[in-house]
């Protein structure tokens, strides 16, 4: 997907500890023409696939999943990472390890949105480690629910997270795959580009 490659070149930063910044377009301000493009291509990639909902994680990915959900017309659910007063009932929980934050959350969903019947689409920003998805798969797992795929805007292919889903048998879409990065140029090194 090329627009979000040049994207990501234009406006994304390399830190060091194999950080990307990409604050300015994706998570923290979002461009929302550009994560229309994303539904598109999300759309195209899973046209052949049954899907009636959507489960992210929160916060970062909650936004291109709305967006994408527009594309496939079906509810977002997202995982919170702790439990609040406003979520009454059961819960579908797991412990999931951020990358970024480098920190252990147990994140949790209403058992009152998830459960058999249900096709589910994971969509999130960024894939590093594979820890986030894998708590999304492990509570769709739990609820009875079918994993019709996952869906990554940047995957850090230098990092094992894909290749583990990918072993697991998992169907993975990532529009941009990350094959390194240098903190001291800023150069961005794509797969297949």
């Amino acid at each position: 997907m090329q627009i979000l490659l040049d994207r990501i070149r234009k406006d994304g930063v390399v830190k060091a500890g194999n950080v990307l910044k990409v604050d300015r377009f994706l998570n923290h301000q979002m461009d929302i023409g550009l994560f229309r493009e994303i539904g598109k291509e999300f759309k195209r990639r899973f046209a052949d696939t049954e899907i009636n909902k959507i489960l992210t994680i929160e916060a970062s990915g909650i936004g291109i999943a709305c967006i994408v959900a527009e594309y496939f017309d079906v509810p977002v659910v997202f995982a919170k990472k702790t439990k609040t007063k406003n979520i009454a009932g059961d819960v579908y929980t797991t412990k999931v390890e951020s990358f970024t934050h480098g920190t252990v959350y147990d994140i949790i969903v209403s058992k009152e949105f998830l459960g058999e019947g249900d096709k589910v689409l994971v969509i999130d920003d960024f894939l590093a480690n594979g820890k986030a998805l894998e708590g999304l798969t492990a509570l769709i797992k739990d609820s009875g629910a079918e994993l019709s795929g996952a869906g990554i805007v940047i995957e850090k292919g230098f990092q094992d997270g894909g290749k583990r889903i990918r072993e697991k048998g998992i169907r993975l879409e990532s529009l941009a795959i990350v094959d390194s990065m240098d903190d001291e140029t800023g150069e961005i090194v794509f797969r297949n580009e």
